[in-house]
C-alpha cells in the first residue's frame, strides 16, 4: 500500500500539531503557509493576546510527547488578580489543589511547534504559499507562490484546513450548496500593550496570576512572559465615548490611563509609543457546518473561531486534533471518519463560542460587582469542602476533558444555584456544616 499524503493548509499551532500526529501514523505530511517562516523572519508582534494553555491543550501535547518541551516556555497562573479602580486588589483562585492555566507567548509557542514538527522526516513545510482555492473533486489545492508569483496545484489524499478564522479552505467550502456559515464581530477591538521586566528581570506584578482591570464597559488584562515582562491587552469599544476612536493623541491616551488604570500606567513607560504603533484588532466568532466535504476537512479556527475571553481557542483546536486521532482508531473509512469528527466537535465548538462571549461580560464587568464576587466566594467555599465533590463550570472547561457542551449546561444550573444562595443569610454556615444538599440536588449530576 502506498503512503498516504496529507496537505495541511496553515502552519499555525493547530496545523503544526496535526502534522506531528499524522506523521506518527505514517502519513506523508506537507504543510503550506501563506506567510514566511517565522523561525527566520521572527514573529510579528503588536497584535497578540498571550495564550492560556489548560488541560485540553496539555492533554493533546502529552499524547504526542511534546508537553515537556512546551512546559519550558510556559508560566503557571493559579488565579486571577482583580485590580479595582479604588486600588483594592482581589484574588480569585482558578481551581483547587493548585490547579493552573499556563501563560505562553503565541510567537514562542508557534516557533517551538514548527521546530518540533519539522524535526520529523515525514513532515515538510512550504512557506509563502497562498492557498487560492480547493478542487474538491480532484482533492487538489491551488497555491500561489508569493515570491515567484507562480501558480501550482497539489494533489493529496486529504486536505486539512487549519488556516484560521479567515480560512481560504473554508472559503471554497462556502460556495457549496447547503454549507452553513456565519461570522459575528463584537463591537470591541483590542490593542496589545506592554509592561517590561524590572531592573534585574523581576516581575513587577504577581507572575503566577492573570491580571484584570475591569472597568464595566472596557478592561485591561496582563499575562506573564518568561522574560519577566507582561503582555497586556486593552479591550475597548471601537466607537463612542471612551472608545478607540476617541483616544486620538498622546494627551488623551495618558489622561485615560491616569483616570482608569493609574497603577498599570506606572509600570508602562512606553505606553504612548505602544498605543500609537500597535494596531487595533477585531474579534470575531465563526460558526459553520459541515466541517468536511469529500477529502477536505476543517480544524481549529477555520471551523470554529472564538473570542479569547475563556482562553480556549487554541485549547479547542488542539482538542480537535486529539479527538480526530482517537476517531482514527475507530474508523478506517475516510467518509465515516470525517463525518464522526464533524458531529463530535460541532456542538462543542458552538458551546465554547457562546461561553467565551459570556465570559467577556464576566471579566469586563461582573468581576467588579460585589454580588458576583460573593457568588465566586461561595462557590470556592463549596469547592474547598471535599465532601461536596463539586466541580465548577470553569473547572470543567479549563481543568478537564469533559465536552464543552456538558460544561455549558452544568454552568447554567450552577449560576442559578449560586444566585439563589445569595439570598440565604445562613448560607456560609450551611456550607461549612454540609447542609446544602437541597441546593446541590438541583444540579442533577
Amino acid at each position: 500500500m502506498s503512503q498516504k499524503k496529507v496537505s495541511i493548509v496553515g502552519a499555525g499551532l493547530v496545523g503544526a500539531l496535526q502534522a506531528c500526529y499524522l506523521q506518527k501514523r505514517g502519513y506523508k505530511v506537507d504543510v503550506y503557509e501563506s506567510r514566511g517562516d517565522m523561525r527566520k523572519q521572527g514573529y510579528i508582534g503588536g497584535r497578540s493576546i498571550n495564550l492560556a494553555l489548560s488541560t485540553r491543550g496539555w492533554t493533546a501535547l502529552e499524547k504526542i510527547g511534546l508537553a515537556d518541551e512546551i512546559h519550558k516556555i510556559a508560566i503557571p497562573m493559579y488565579g486571577r488578580t482583580i485590580h479595582q479602580l479604588n486600588g483594592e486588589i482581589n484574588y480569585q483562585p482558578y481551581g483547587k489543589d493548585n490547579q493552573a492555566i499556563y501563560s505562553v507567548s503565541r510567537g514562542d509557542l508557534n516557533k517551538r511547534m514548527l521546530e518540533l514538527a519539522d524535526s520529523f522526516d515525514n513532515v515538510d513545510f512550504h512557506f509563502n504559499q497562498f492557498c487560492q482555492k480547493i478542487d474538491f473533486d480532484q482533492s487538489e489545492a491551488q497555491f500561489l507562490n508569493t515570491e515567484t508569483q507562480e501558480l501550482h496545484q497539489v494533489k493529496s489524499d486529504w486536505i486539512i484546513g487549519t488556516d484560521g478564522a479567515f480560512s481560504k479552505v473554508r472559503n471554497s467550502m462556502q460556495a457549496l450548496p447547503r454549507f452553513q456559515y456565519s461570522q459575528y464581530y463584537i463591537d470591541y477591538g483590542y490593542k496589545e500593550l506592554h509592561i517590561p521586566a524590572g531592573e534585574n528581570g523581576e516581575f513587577l506584578l504577581n507572575k503566577n496570576s492573570l491580571h484584570i482591570w475591569p472597568r464595566g464597559e472596557f478592561m485591561l488584562i496582563a499575562l506573564p512572559n518568561i522574560d519577566g515582562s507582561f503582555t497586556c491587552t486593552l479591550f475597548l469599544p471601537f466607537e463612542g465615548e471612551l472608545a478607540f476612536d476617541d483616544l486620538t493623541n498622546e494627551v488623551k491616551v495618558r489622561a485615560y490611563f491616569e483616570k482608569y488604570f493609574p497603577d498599570a500606567l506606572k509600570l508602562m513607560p512606553k505606553l504612548v509609543g505602544d498605543f500609537s504603533t500597535n494596531p487595533i484588532s477585531s474579534l470575531v466568532t465563526v460558526r459553520c457546518y459541515p466541517w468536511h466535504h469529500k477529502s477536505t476537512l476543517l480544524m481549529g479556527d477555520a471551523a470554529h473561531a472564538v473570542v479569547p475571553f475563556f482562553g480556549q481557542g487554541m485549547n479547542c483546536g488542539f482538542e480537535d486534533v486529539r479527538i480526530f486521532d482517537e476517531l482514527m482508531d475507530k474508523y478506517t473509512d475516510m467518509n465515516e471518519l470525517f463525518e464522526a469528527y464533524s458531529k463530535a466537535r460541532k456542538e462543542n465548538g458552538d458551546a465554547i463560542a457562546q461561553m467565551a462571549l459570556d465570559n467577556f461580560i464576566e471579566m469586563r464587568d461582573k468581576v467588579g460587582i460585589p454580588e458576583f464576587l460573593q457568588m465566586k466566594h461561595l462557590e470556592h467555599e463549596i469547592m474547598e469542602n471535599q465532601s461536596y465533590n463539586y466541580t465548577s463550570m470553569y473547572q470543567y472547561v479549563s481543568f478537564s476533558n469533559e465536552p464543552y457542551a456538558f460544561a455549558q449546561n452544568i454552568g447554567k444550573k450552577q449560576y442559578a444555584m449560586l444566585e439563589e444562595m445569595l439570598g440565604d443569610k445562613e448560607i456560609e454556615d450551611k456550607i461549612k456544616n454540609n447542609k446544602i444538599d437541597d441546593y446541590l440536588s438541583r444540579l442533577n449530576l
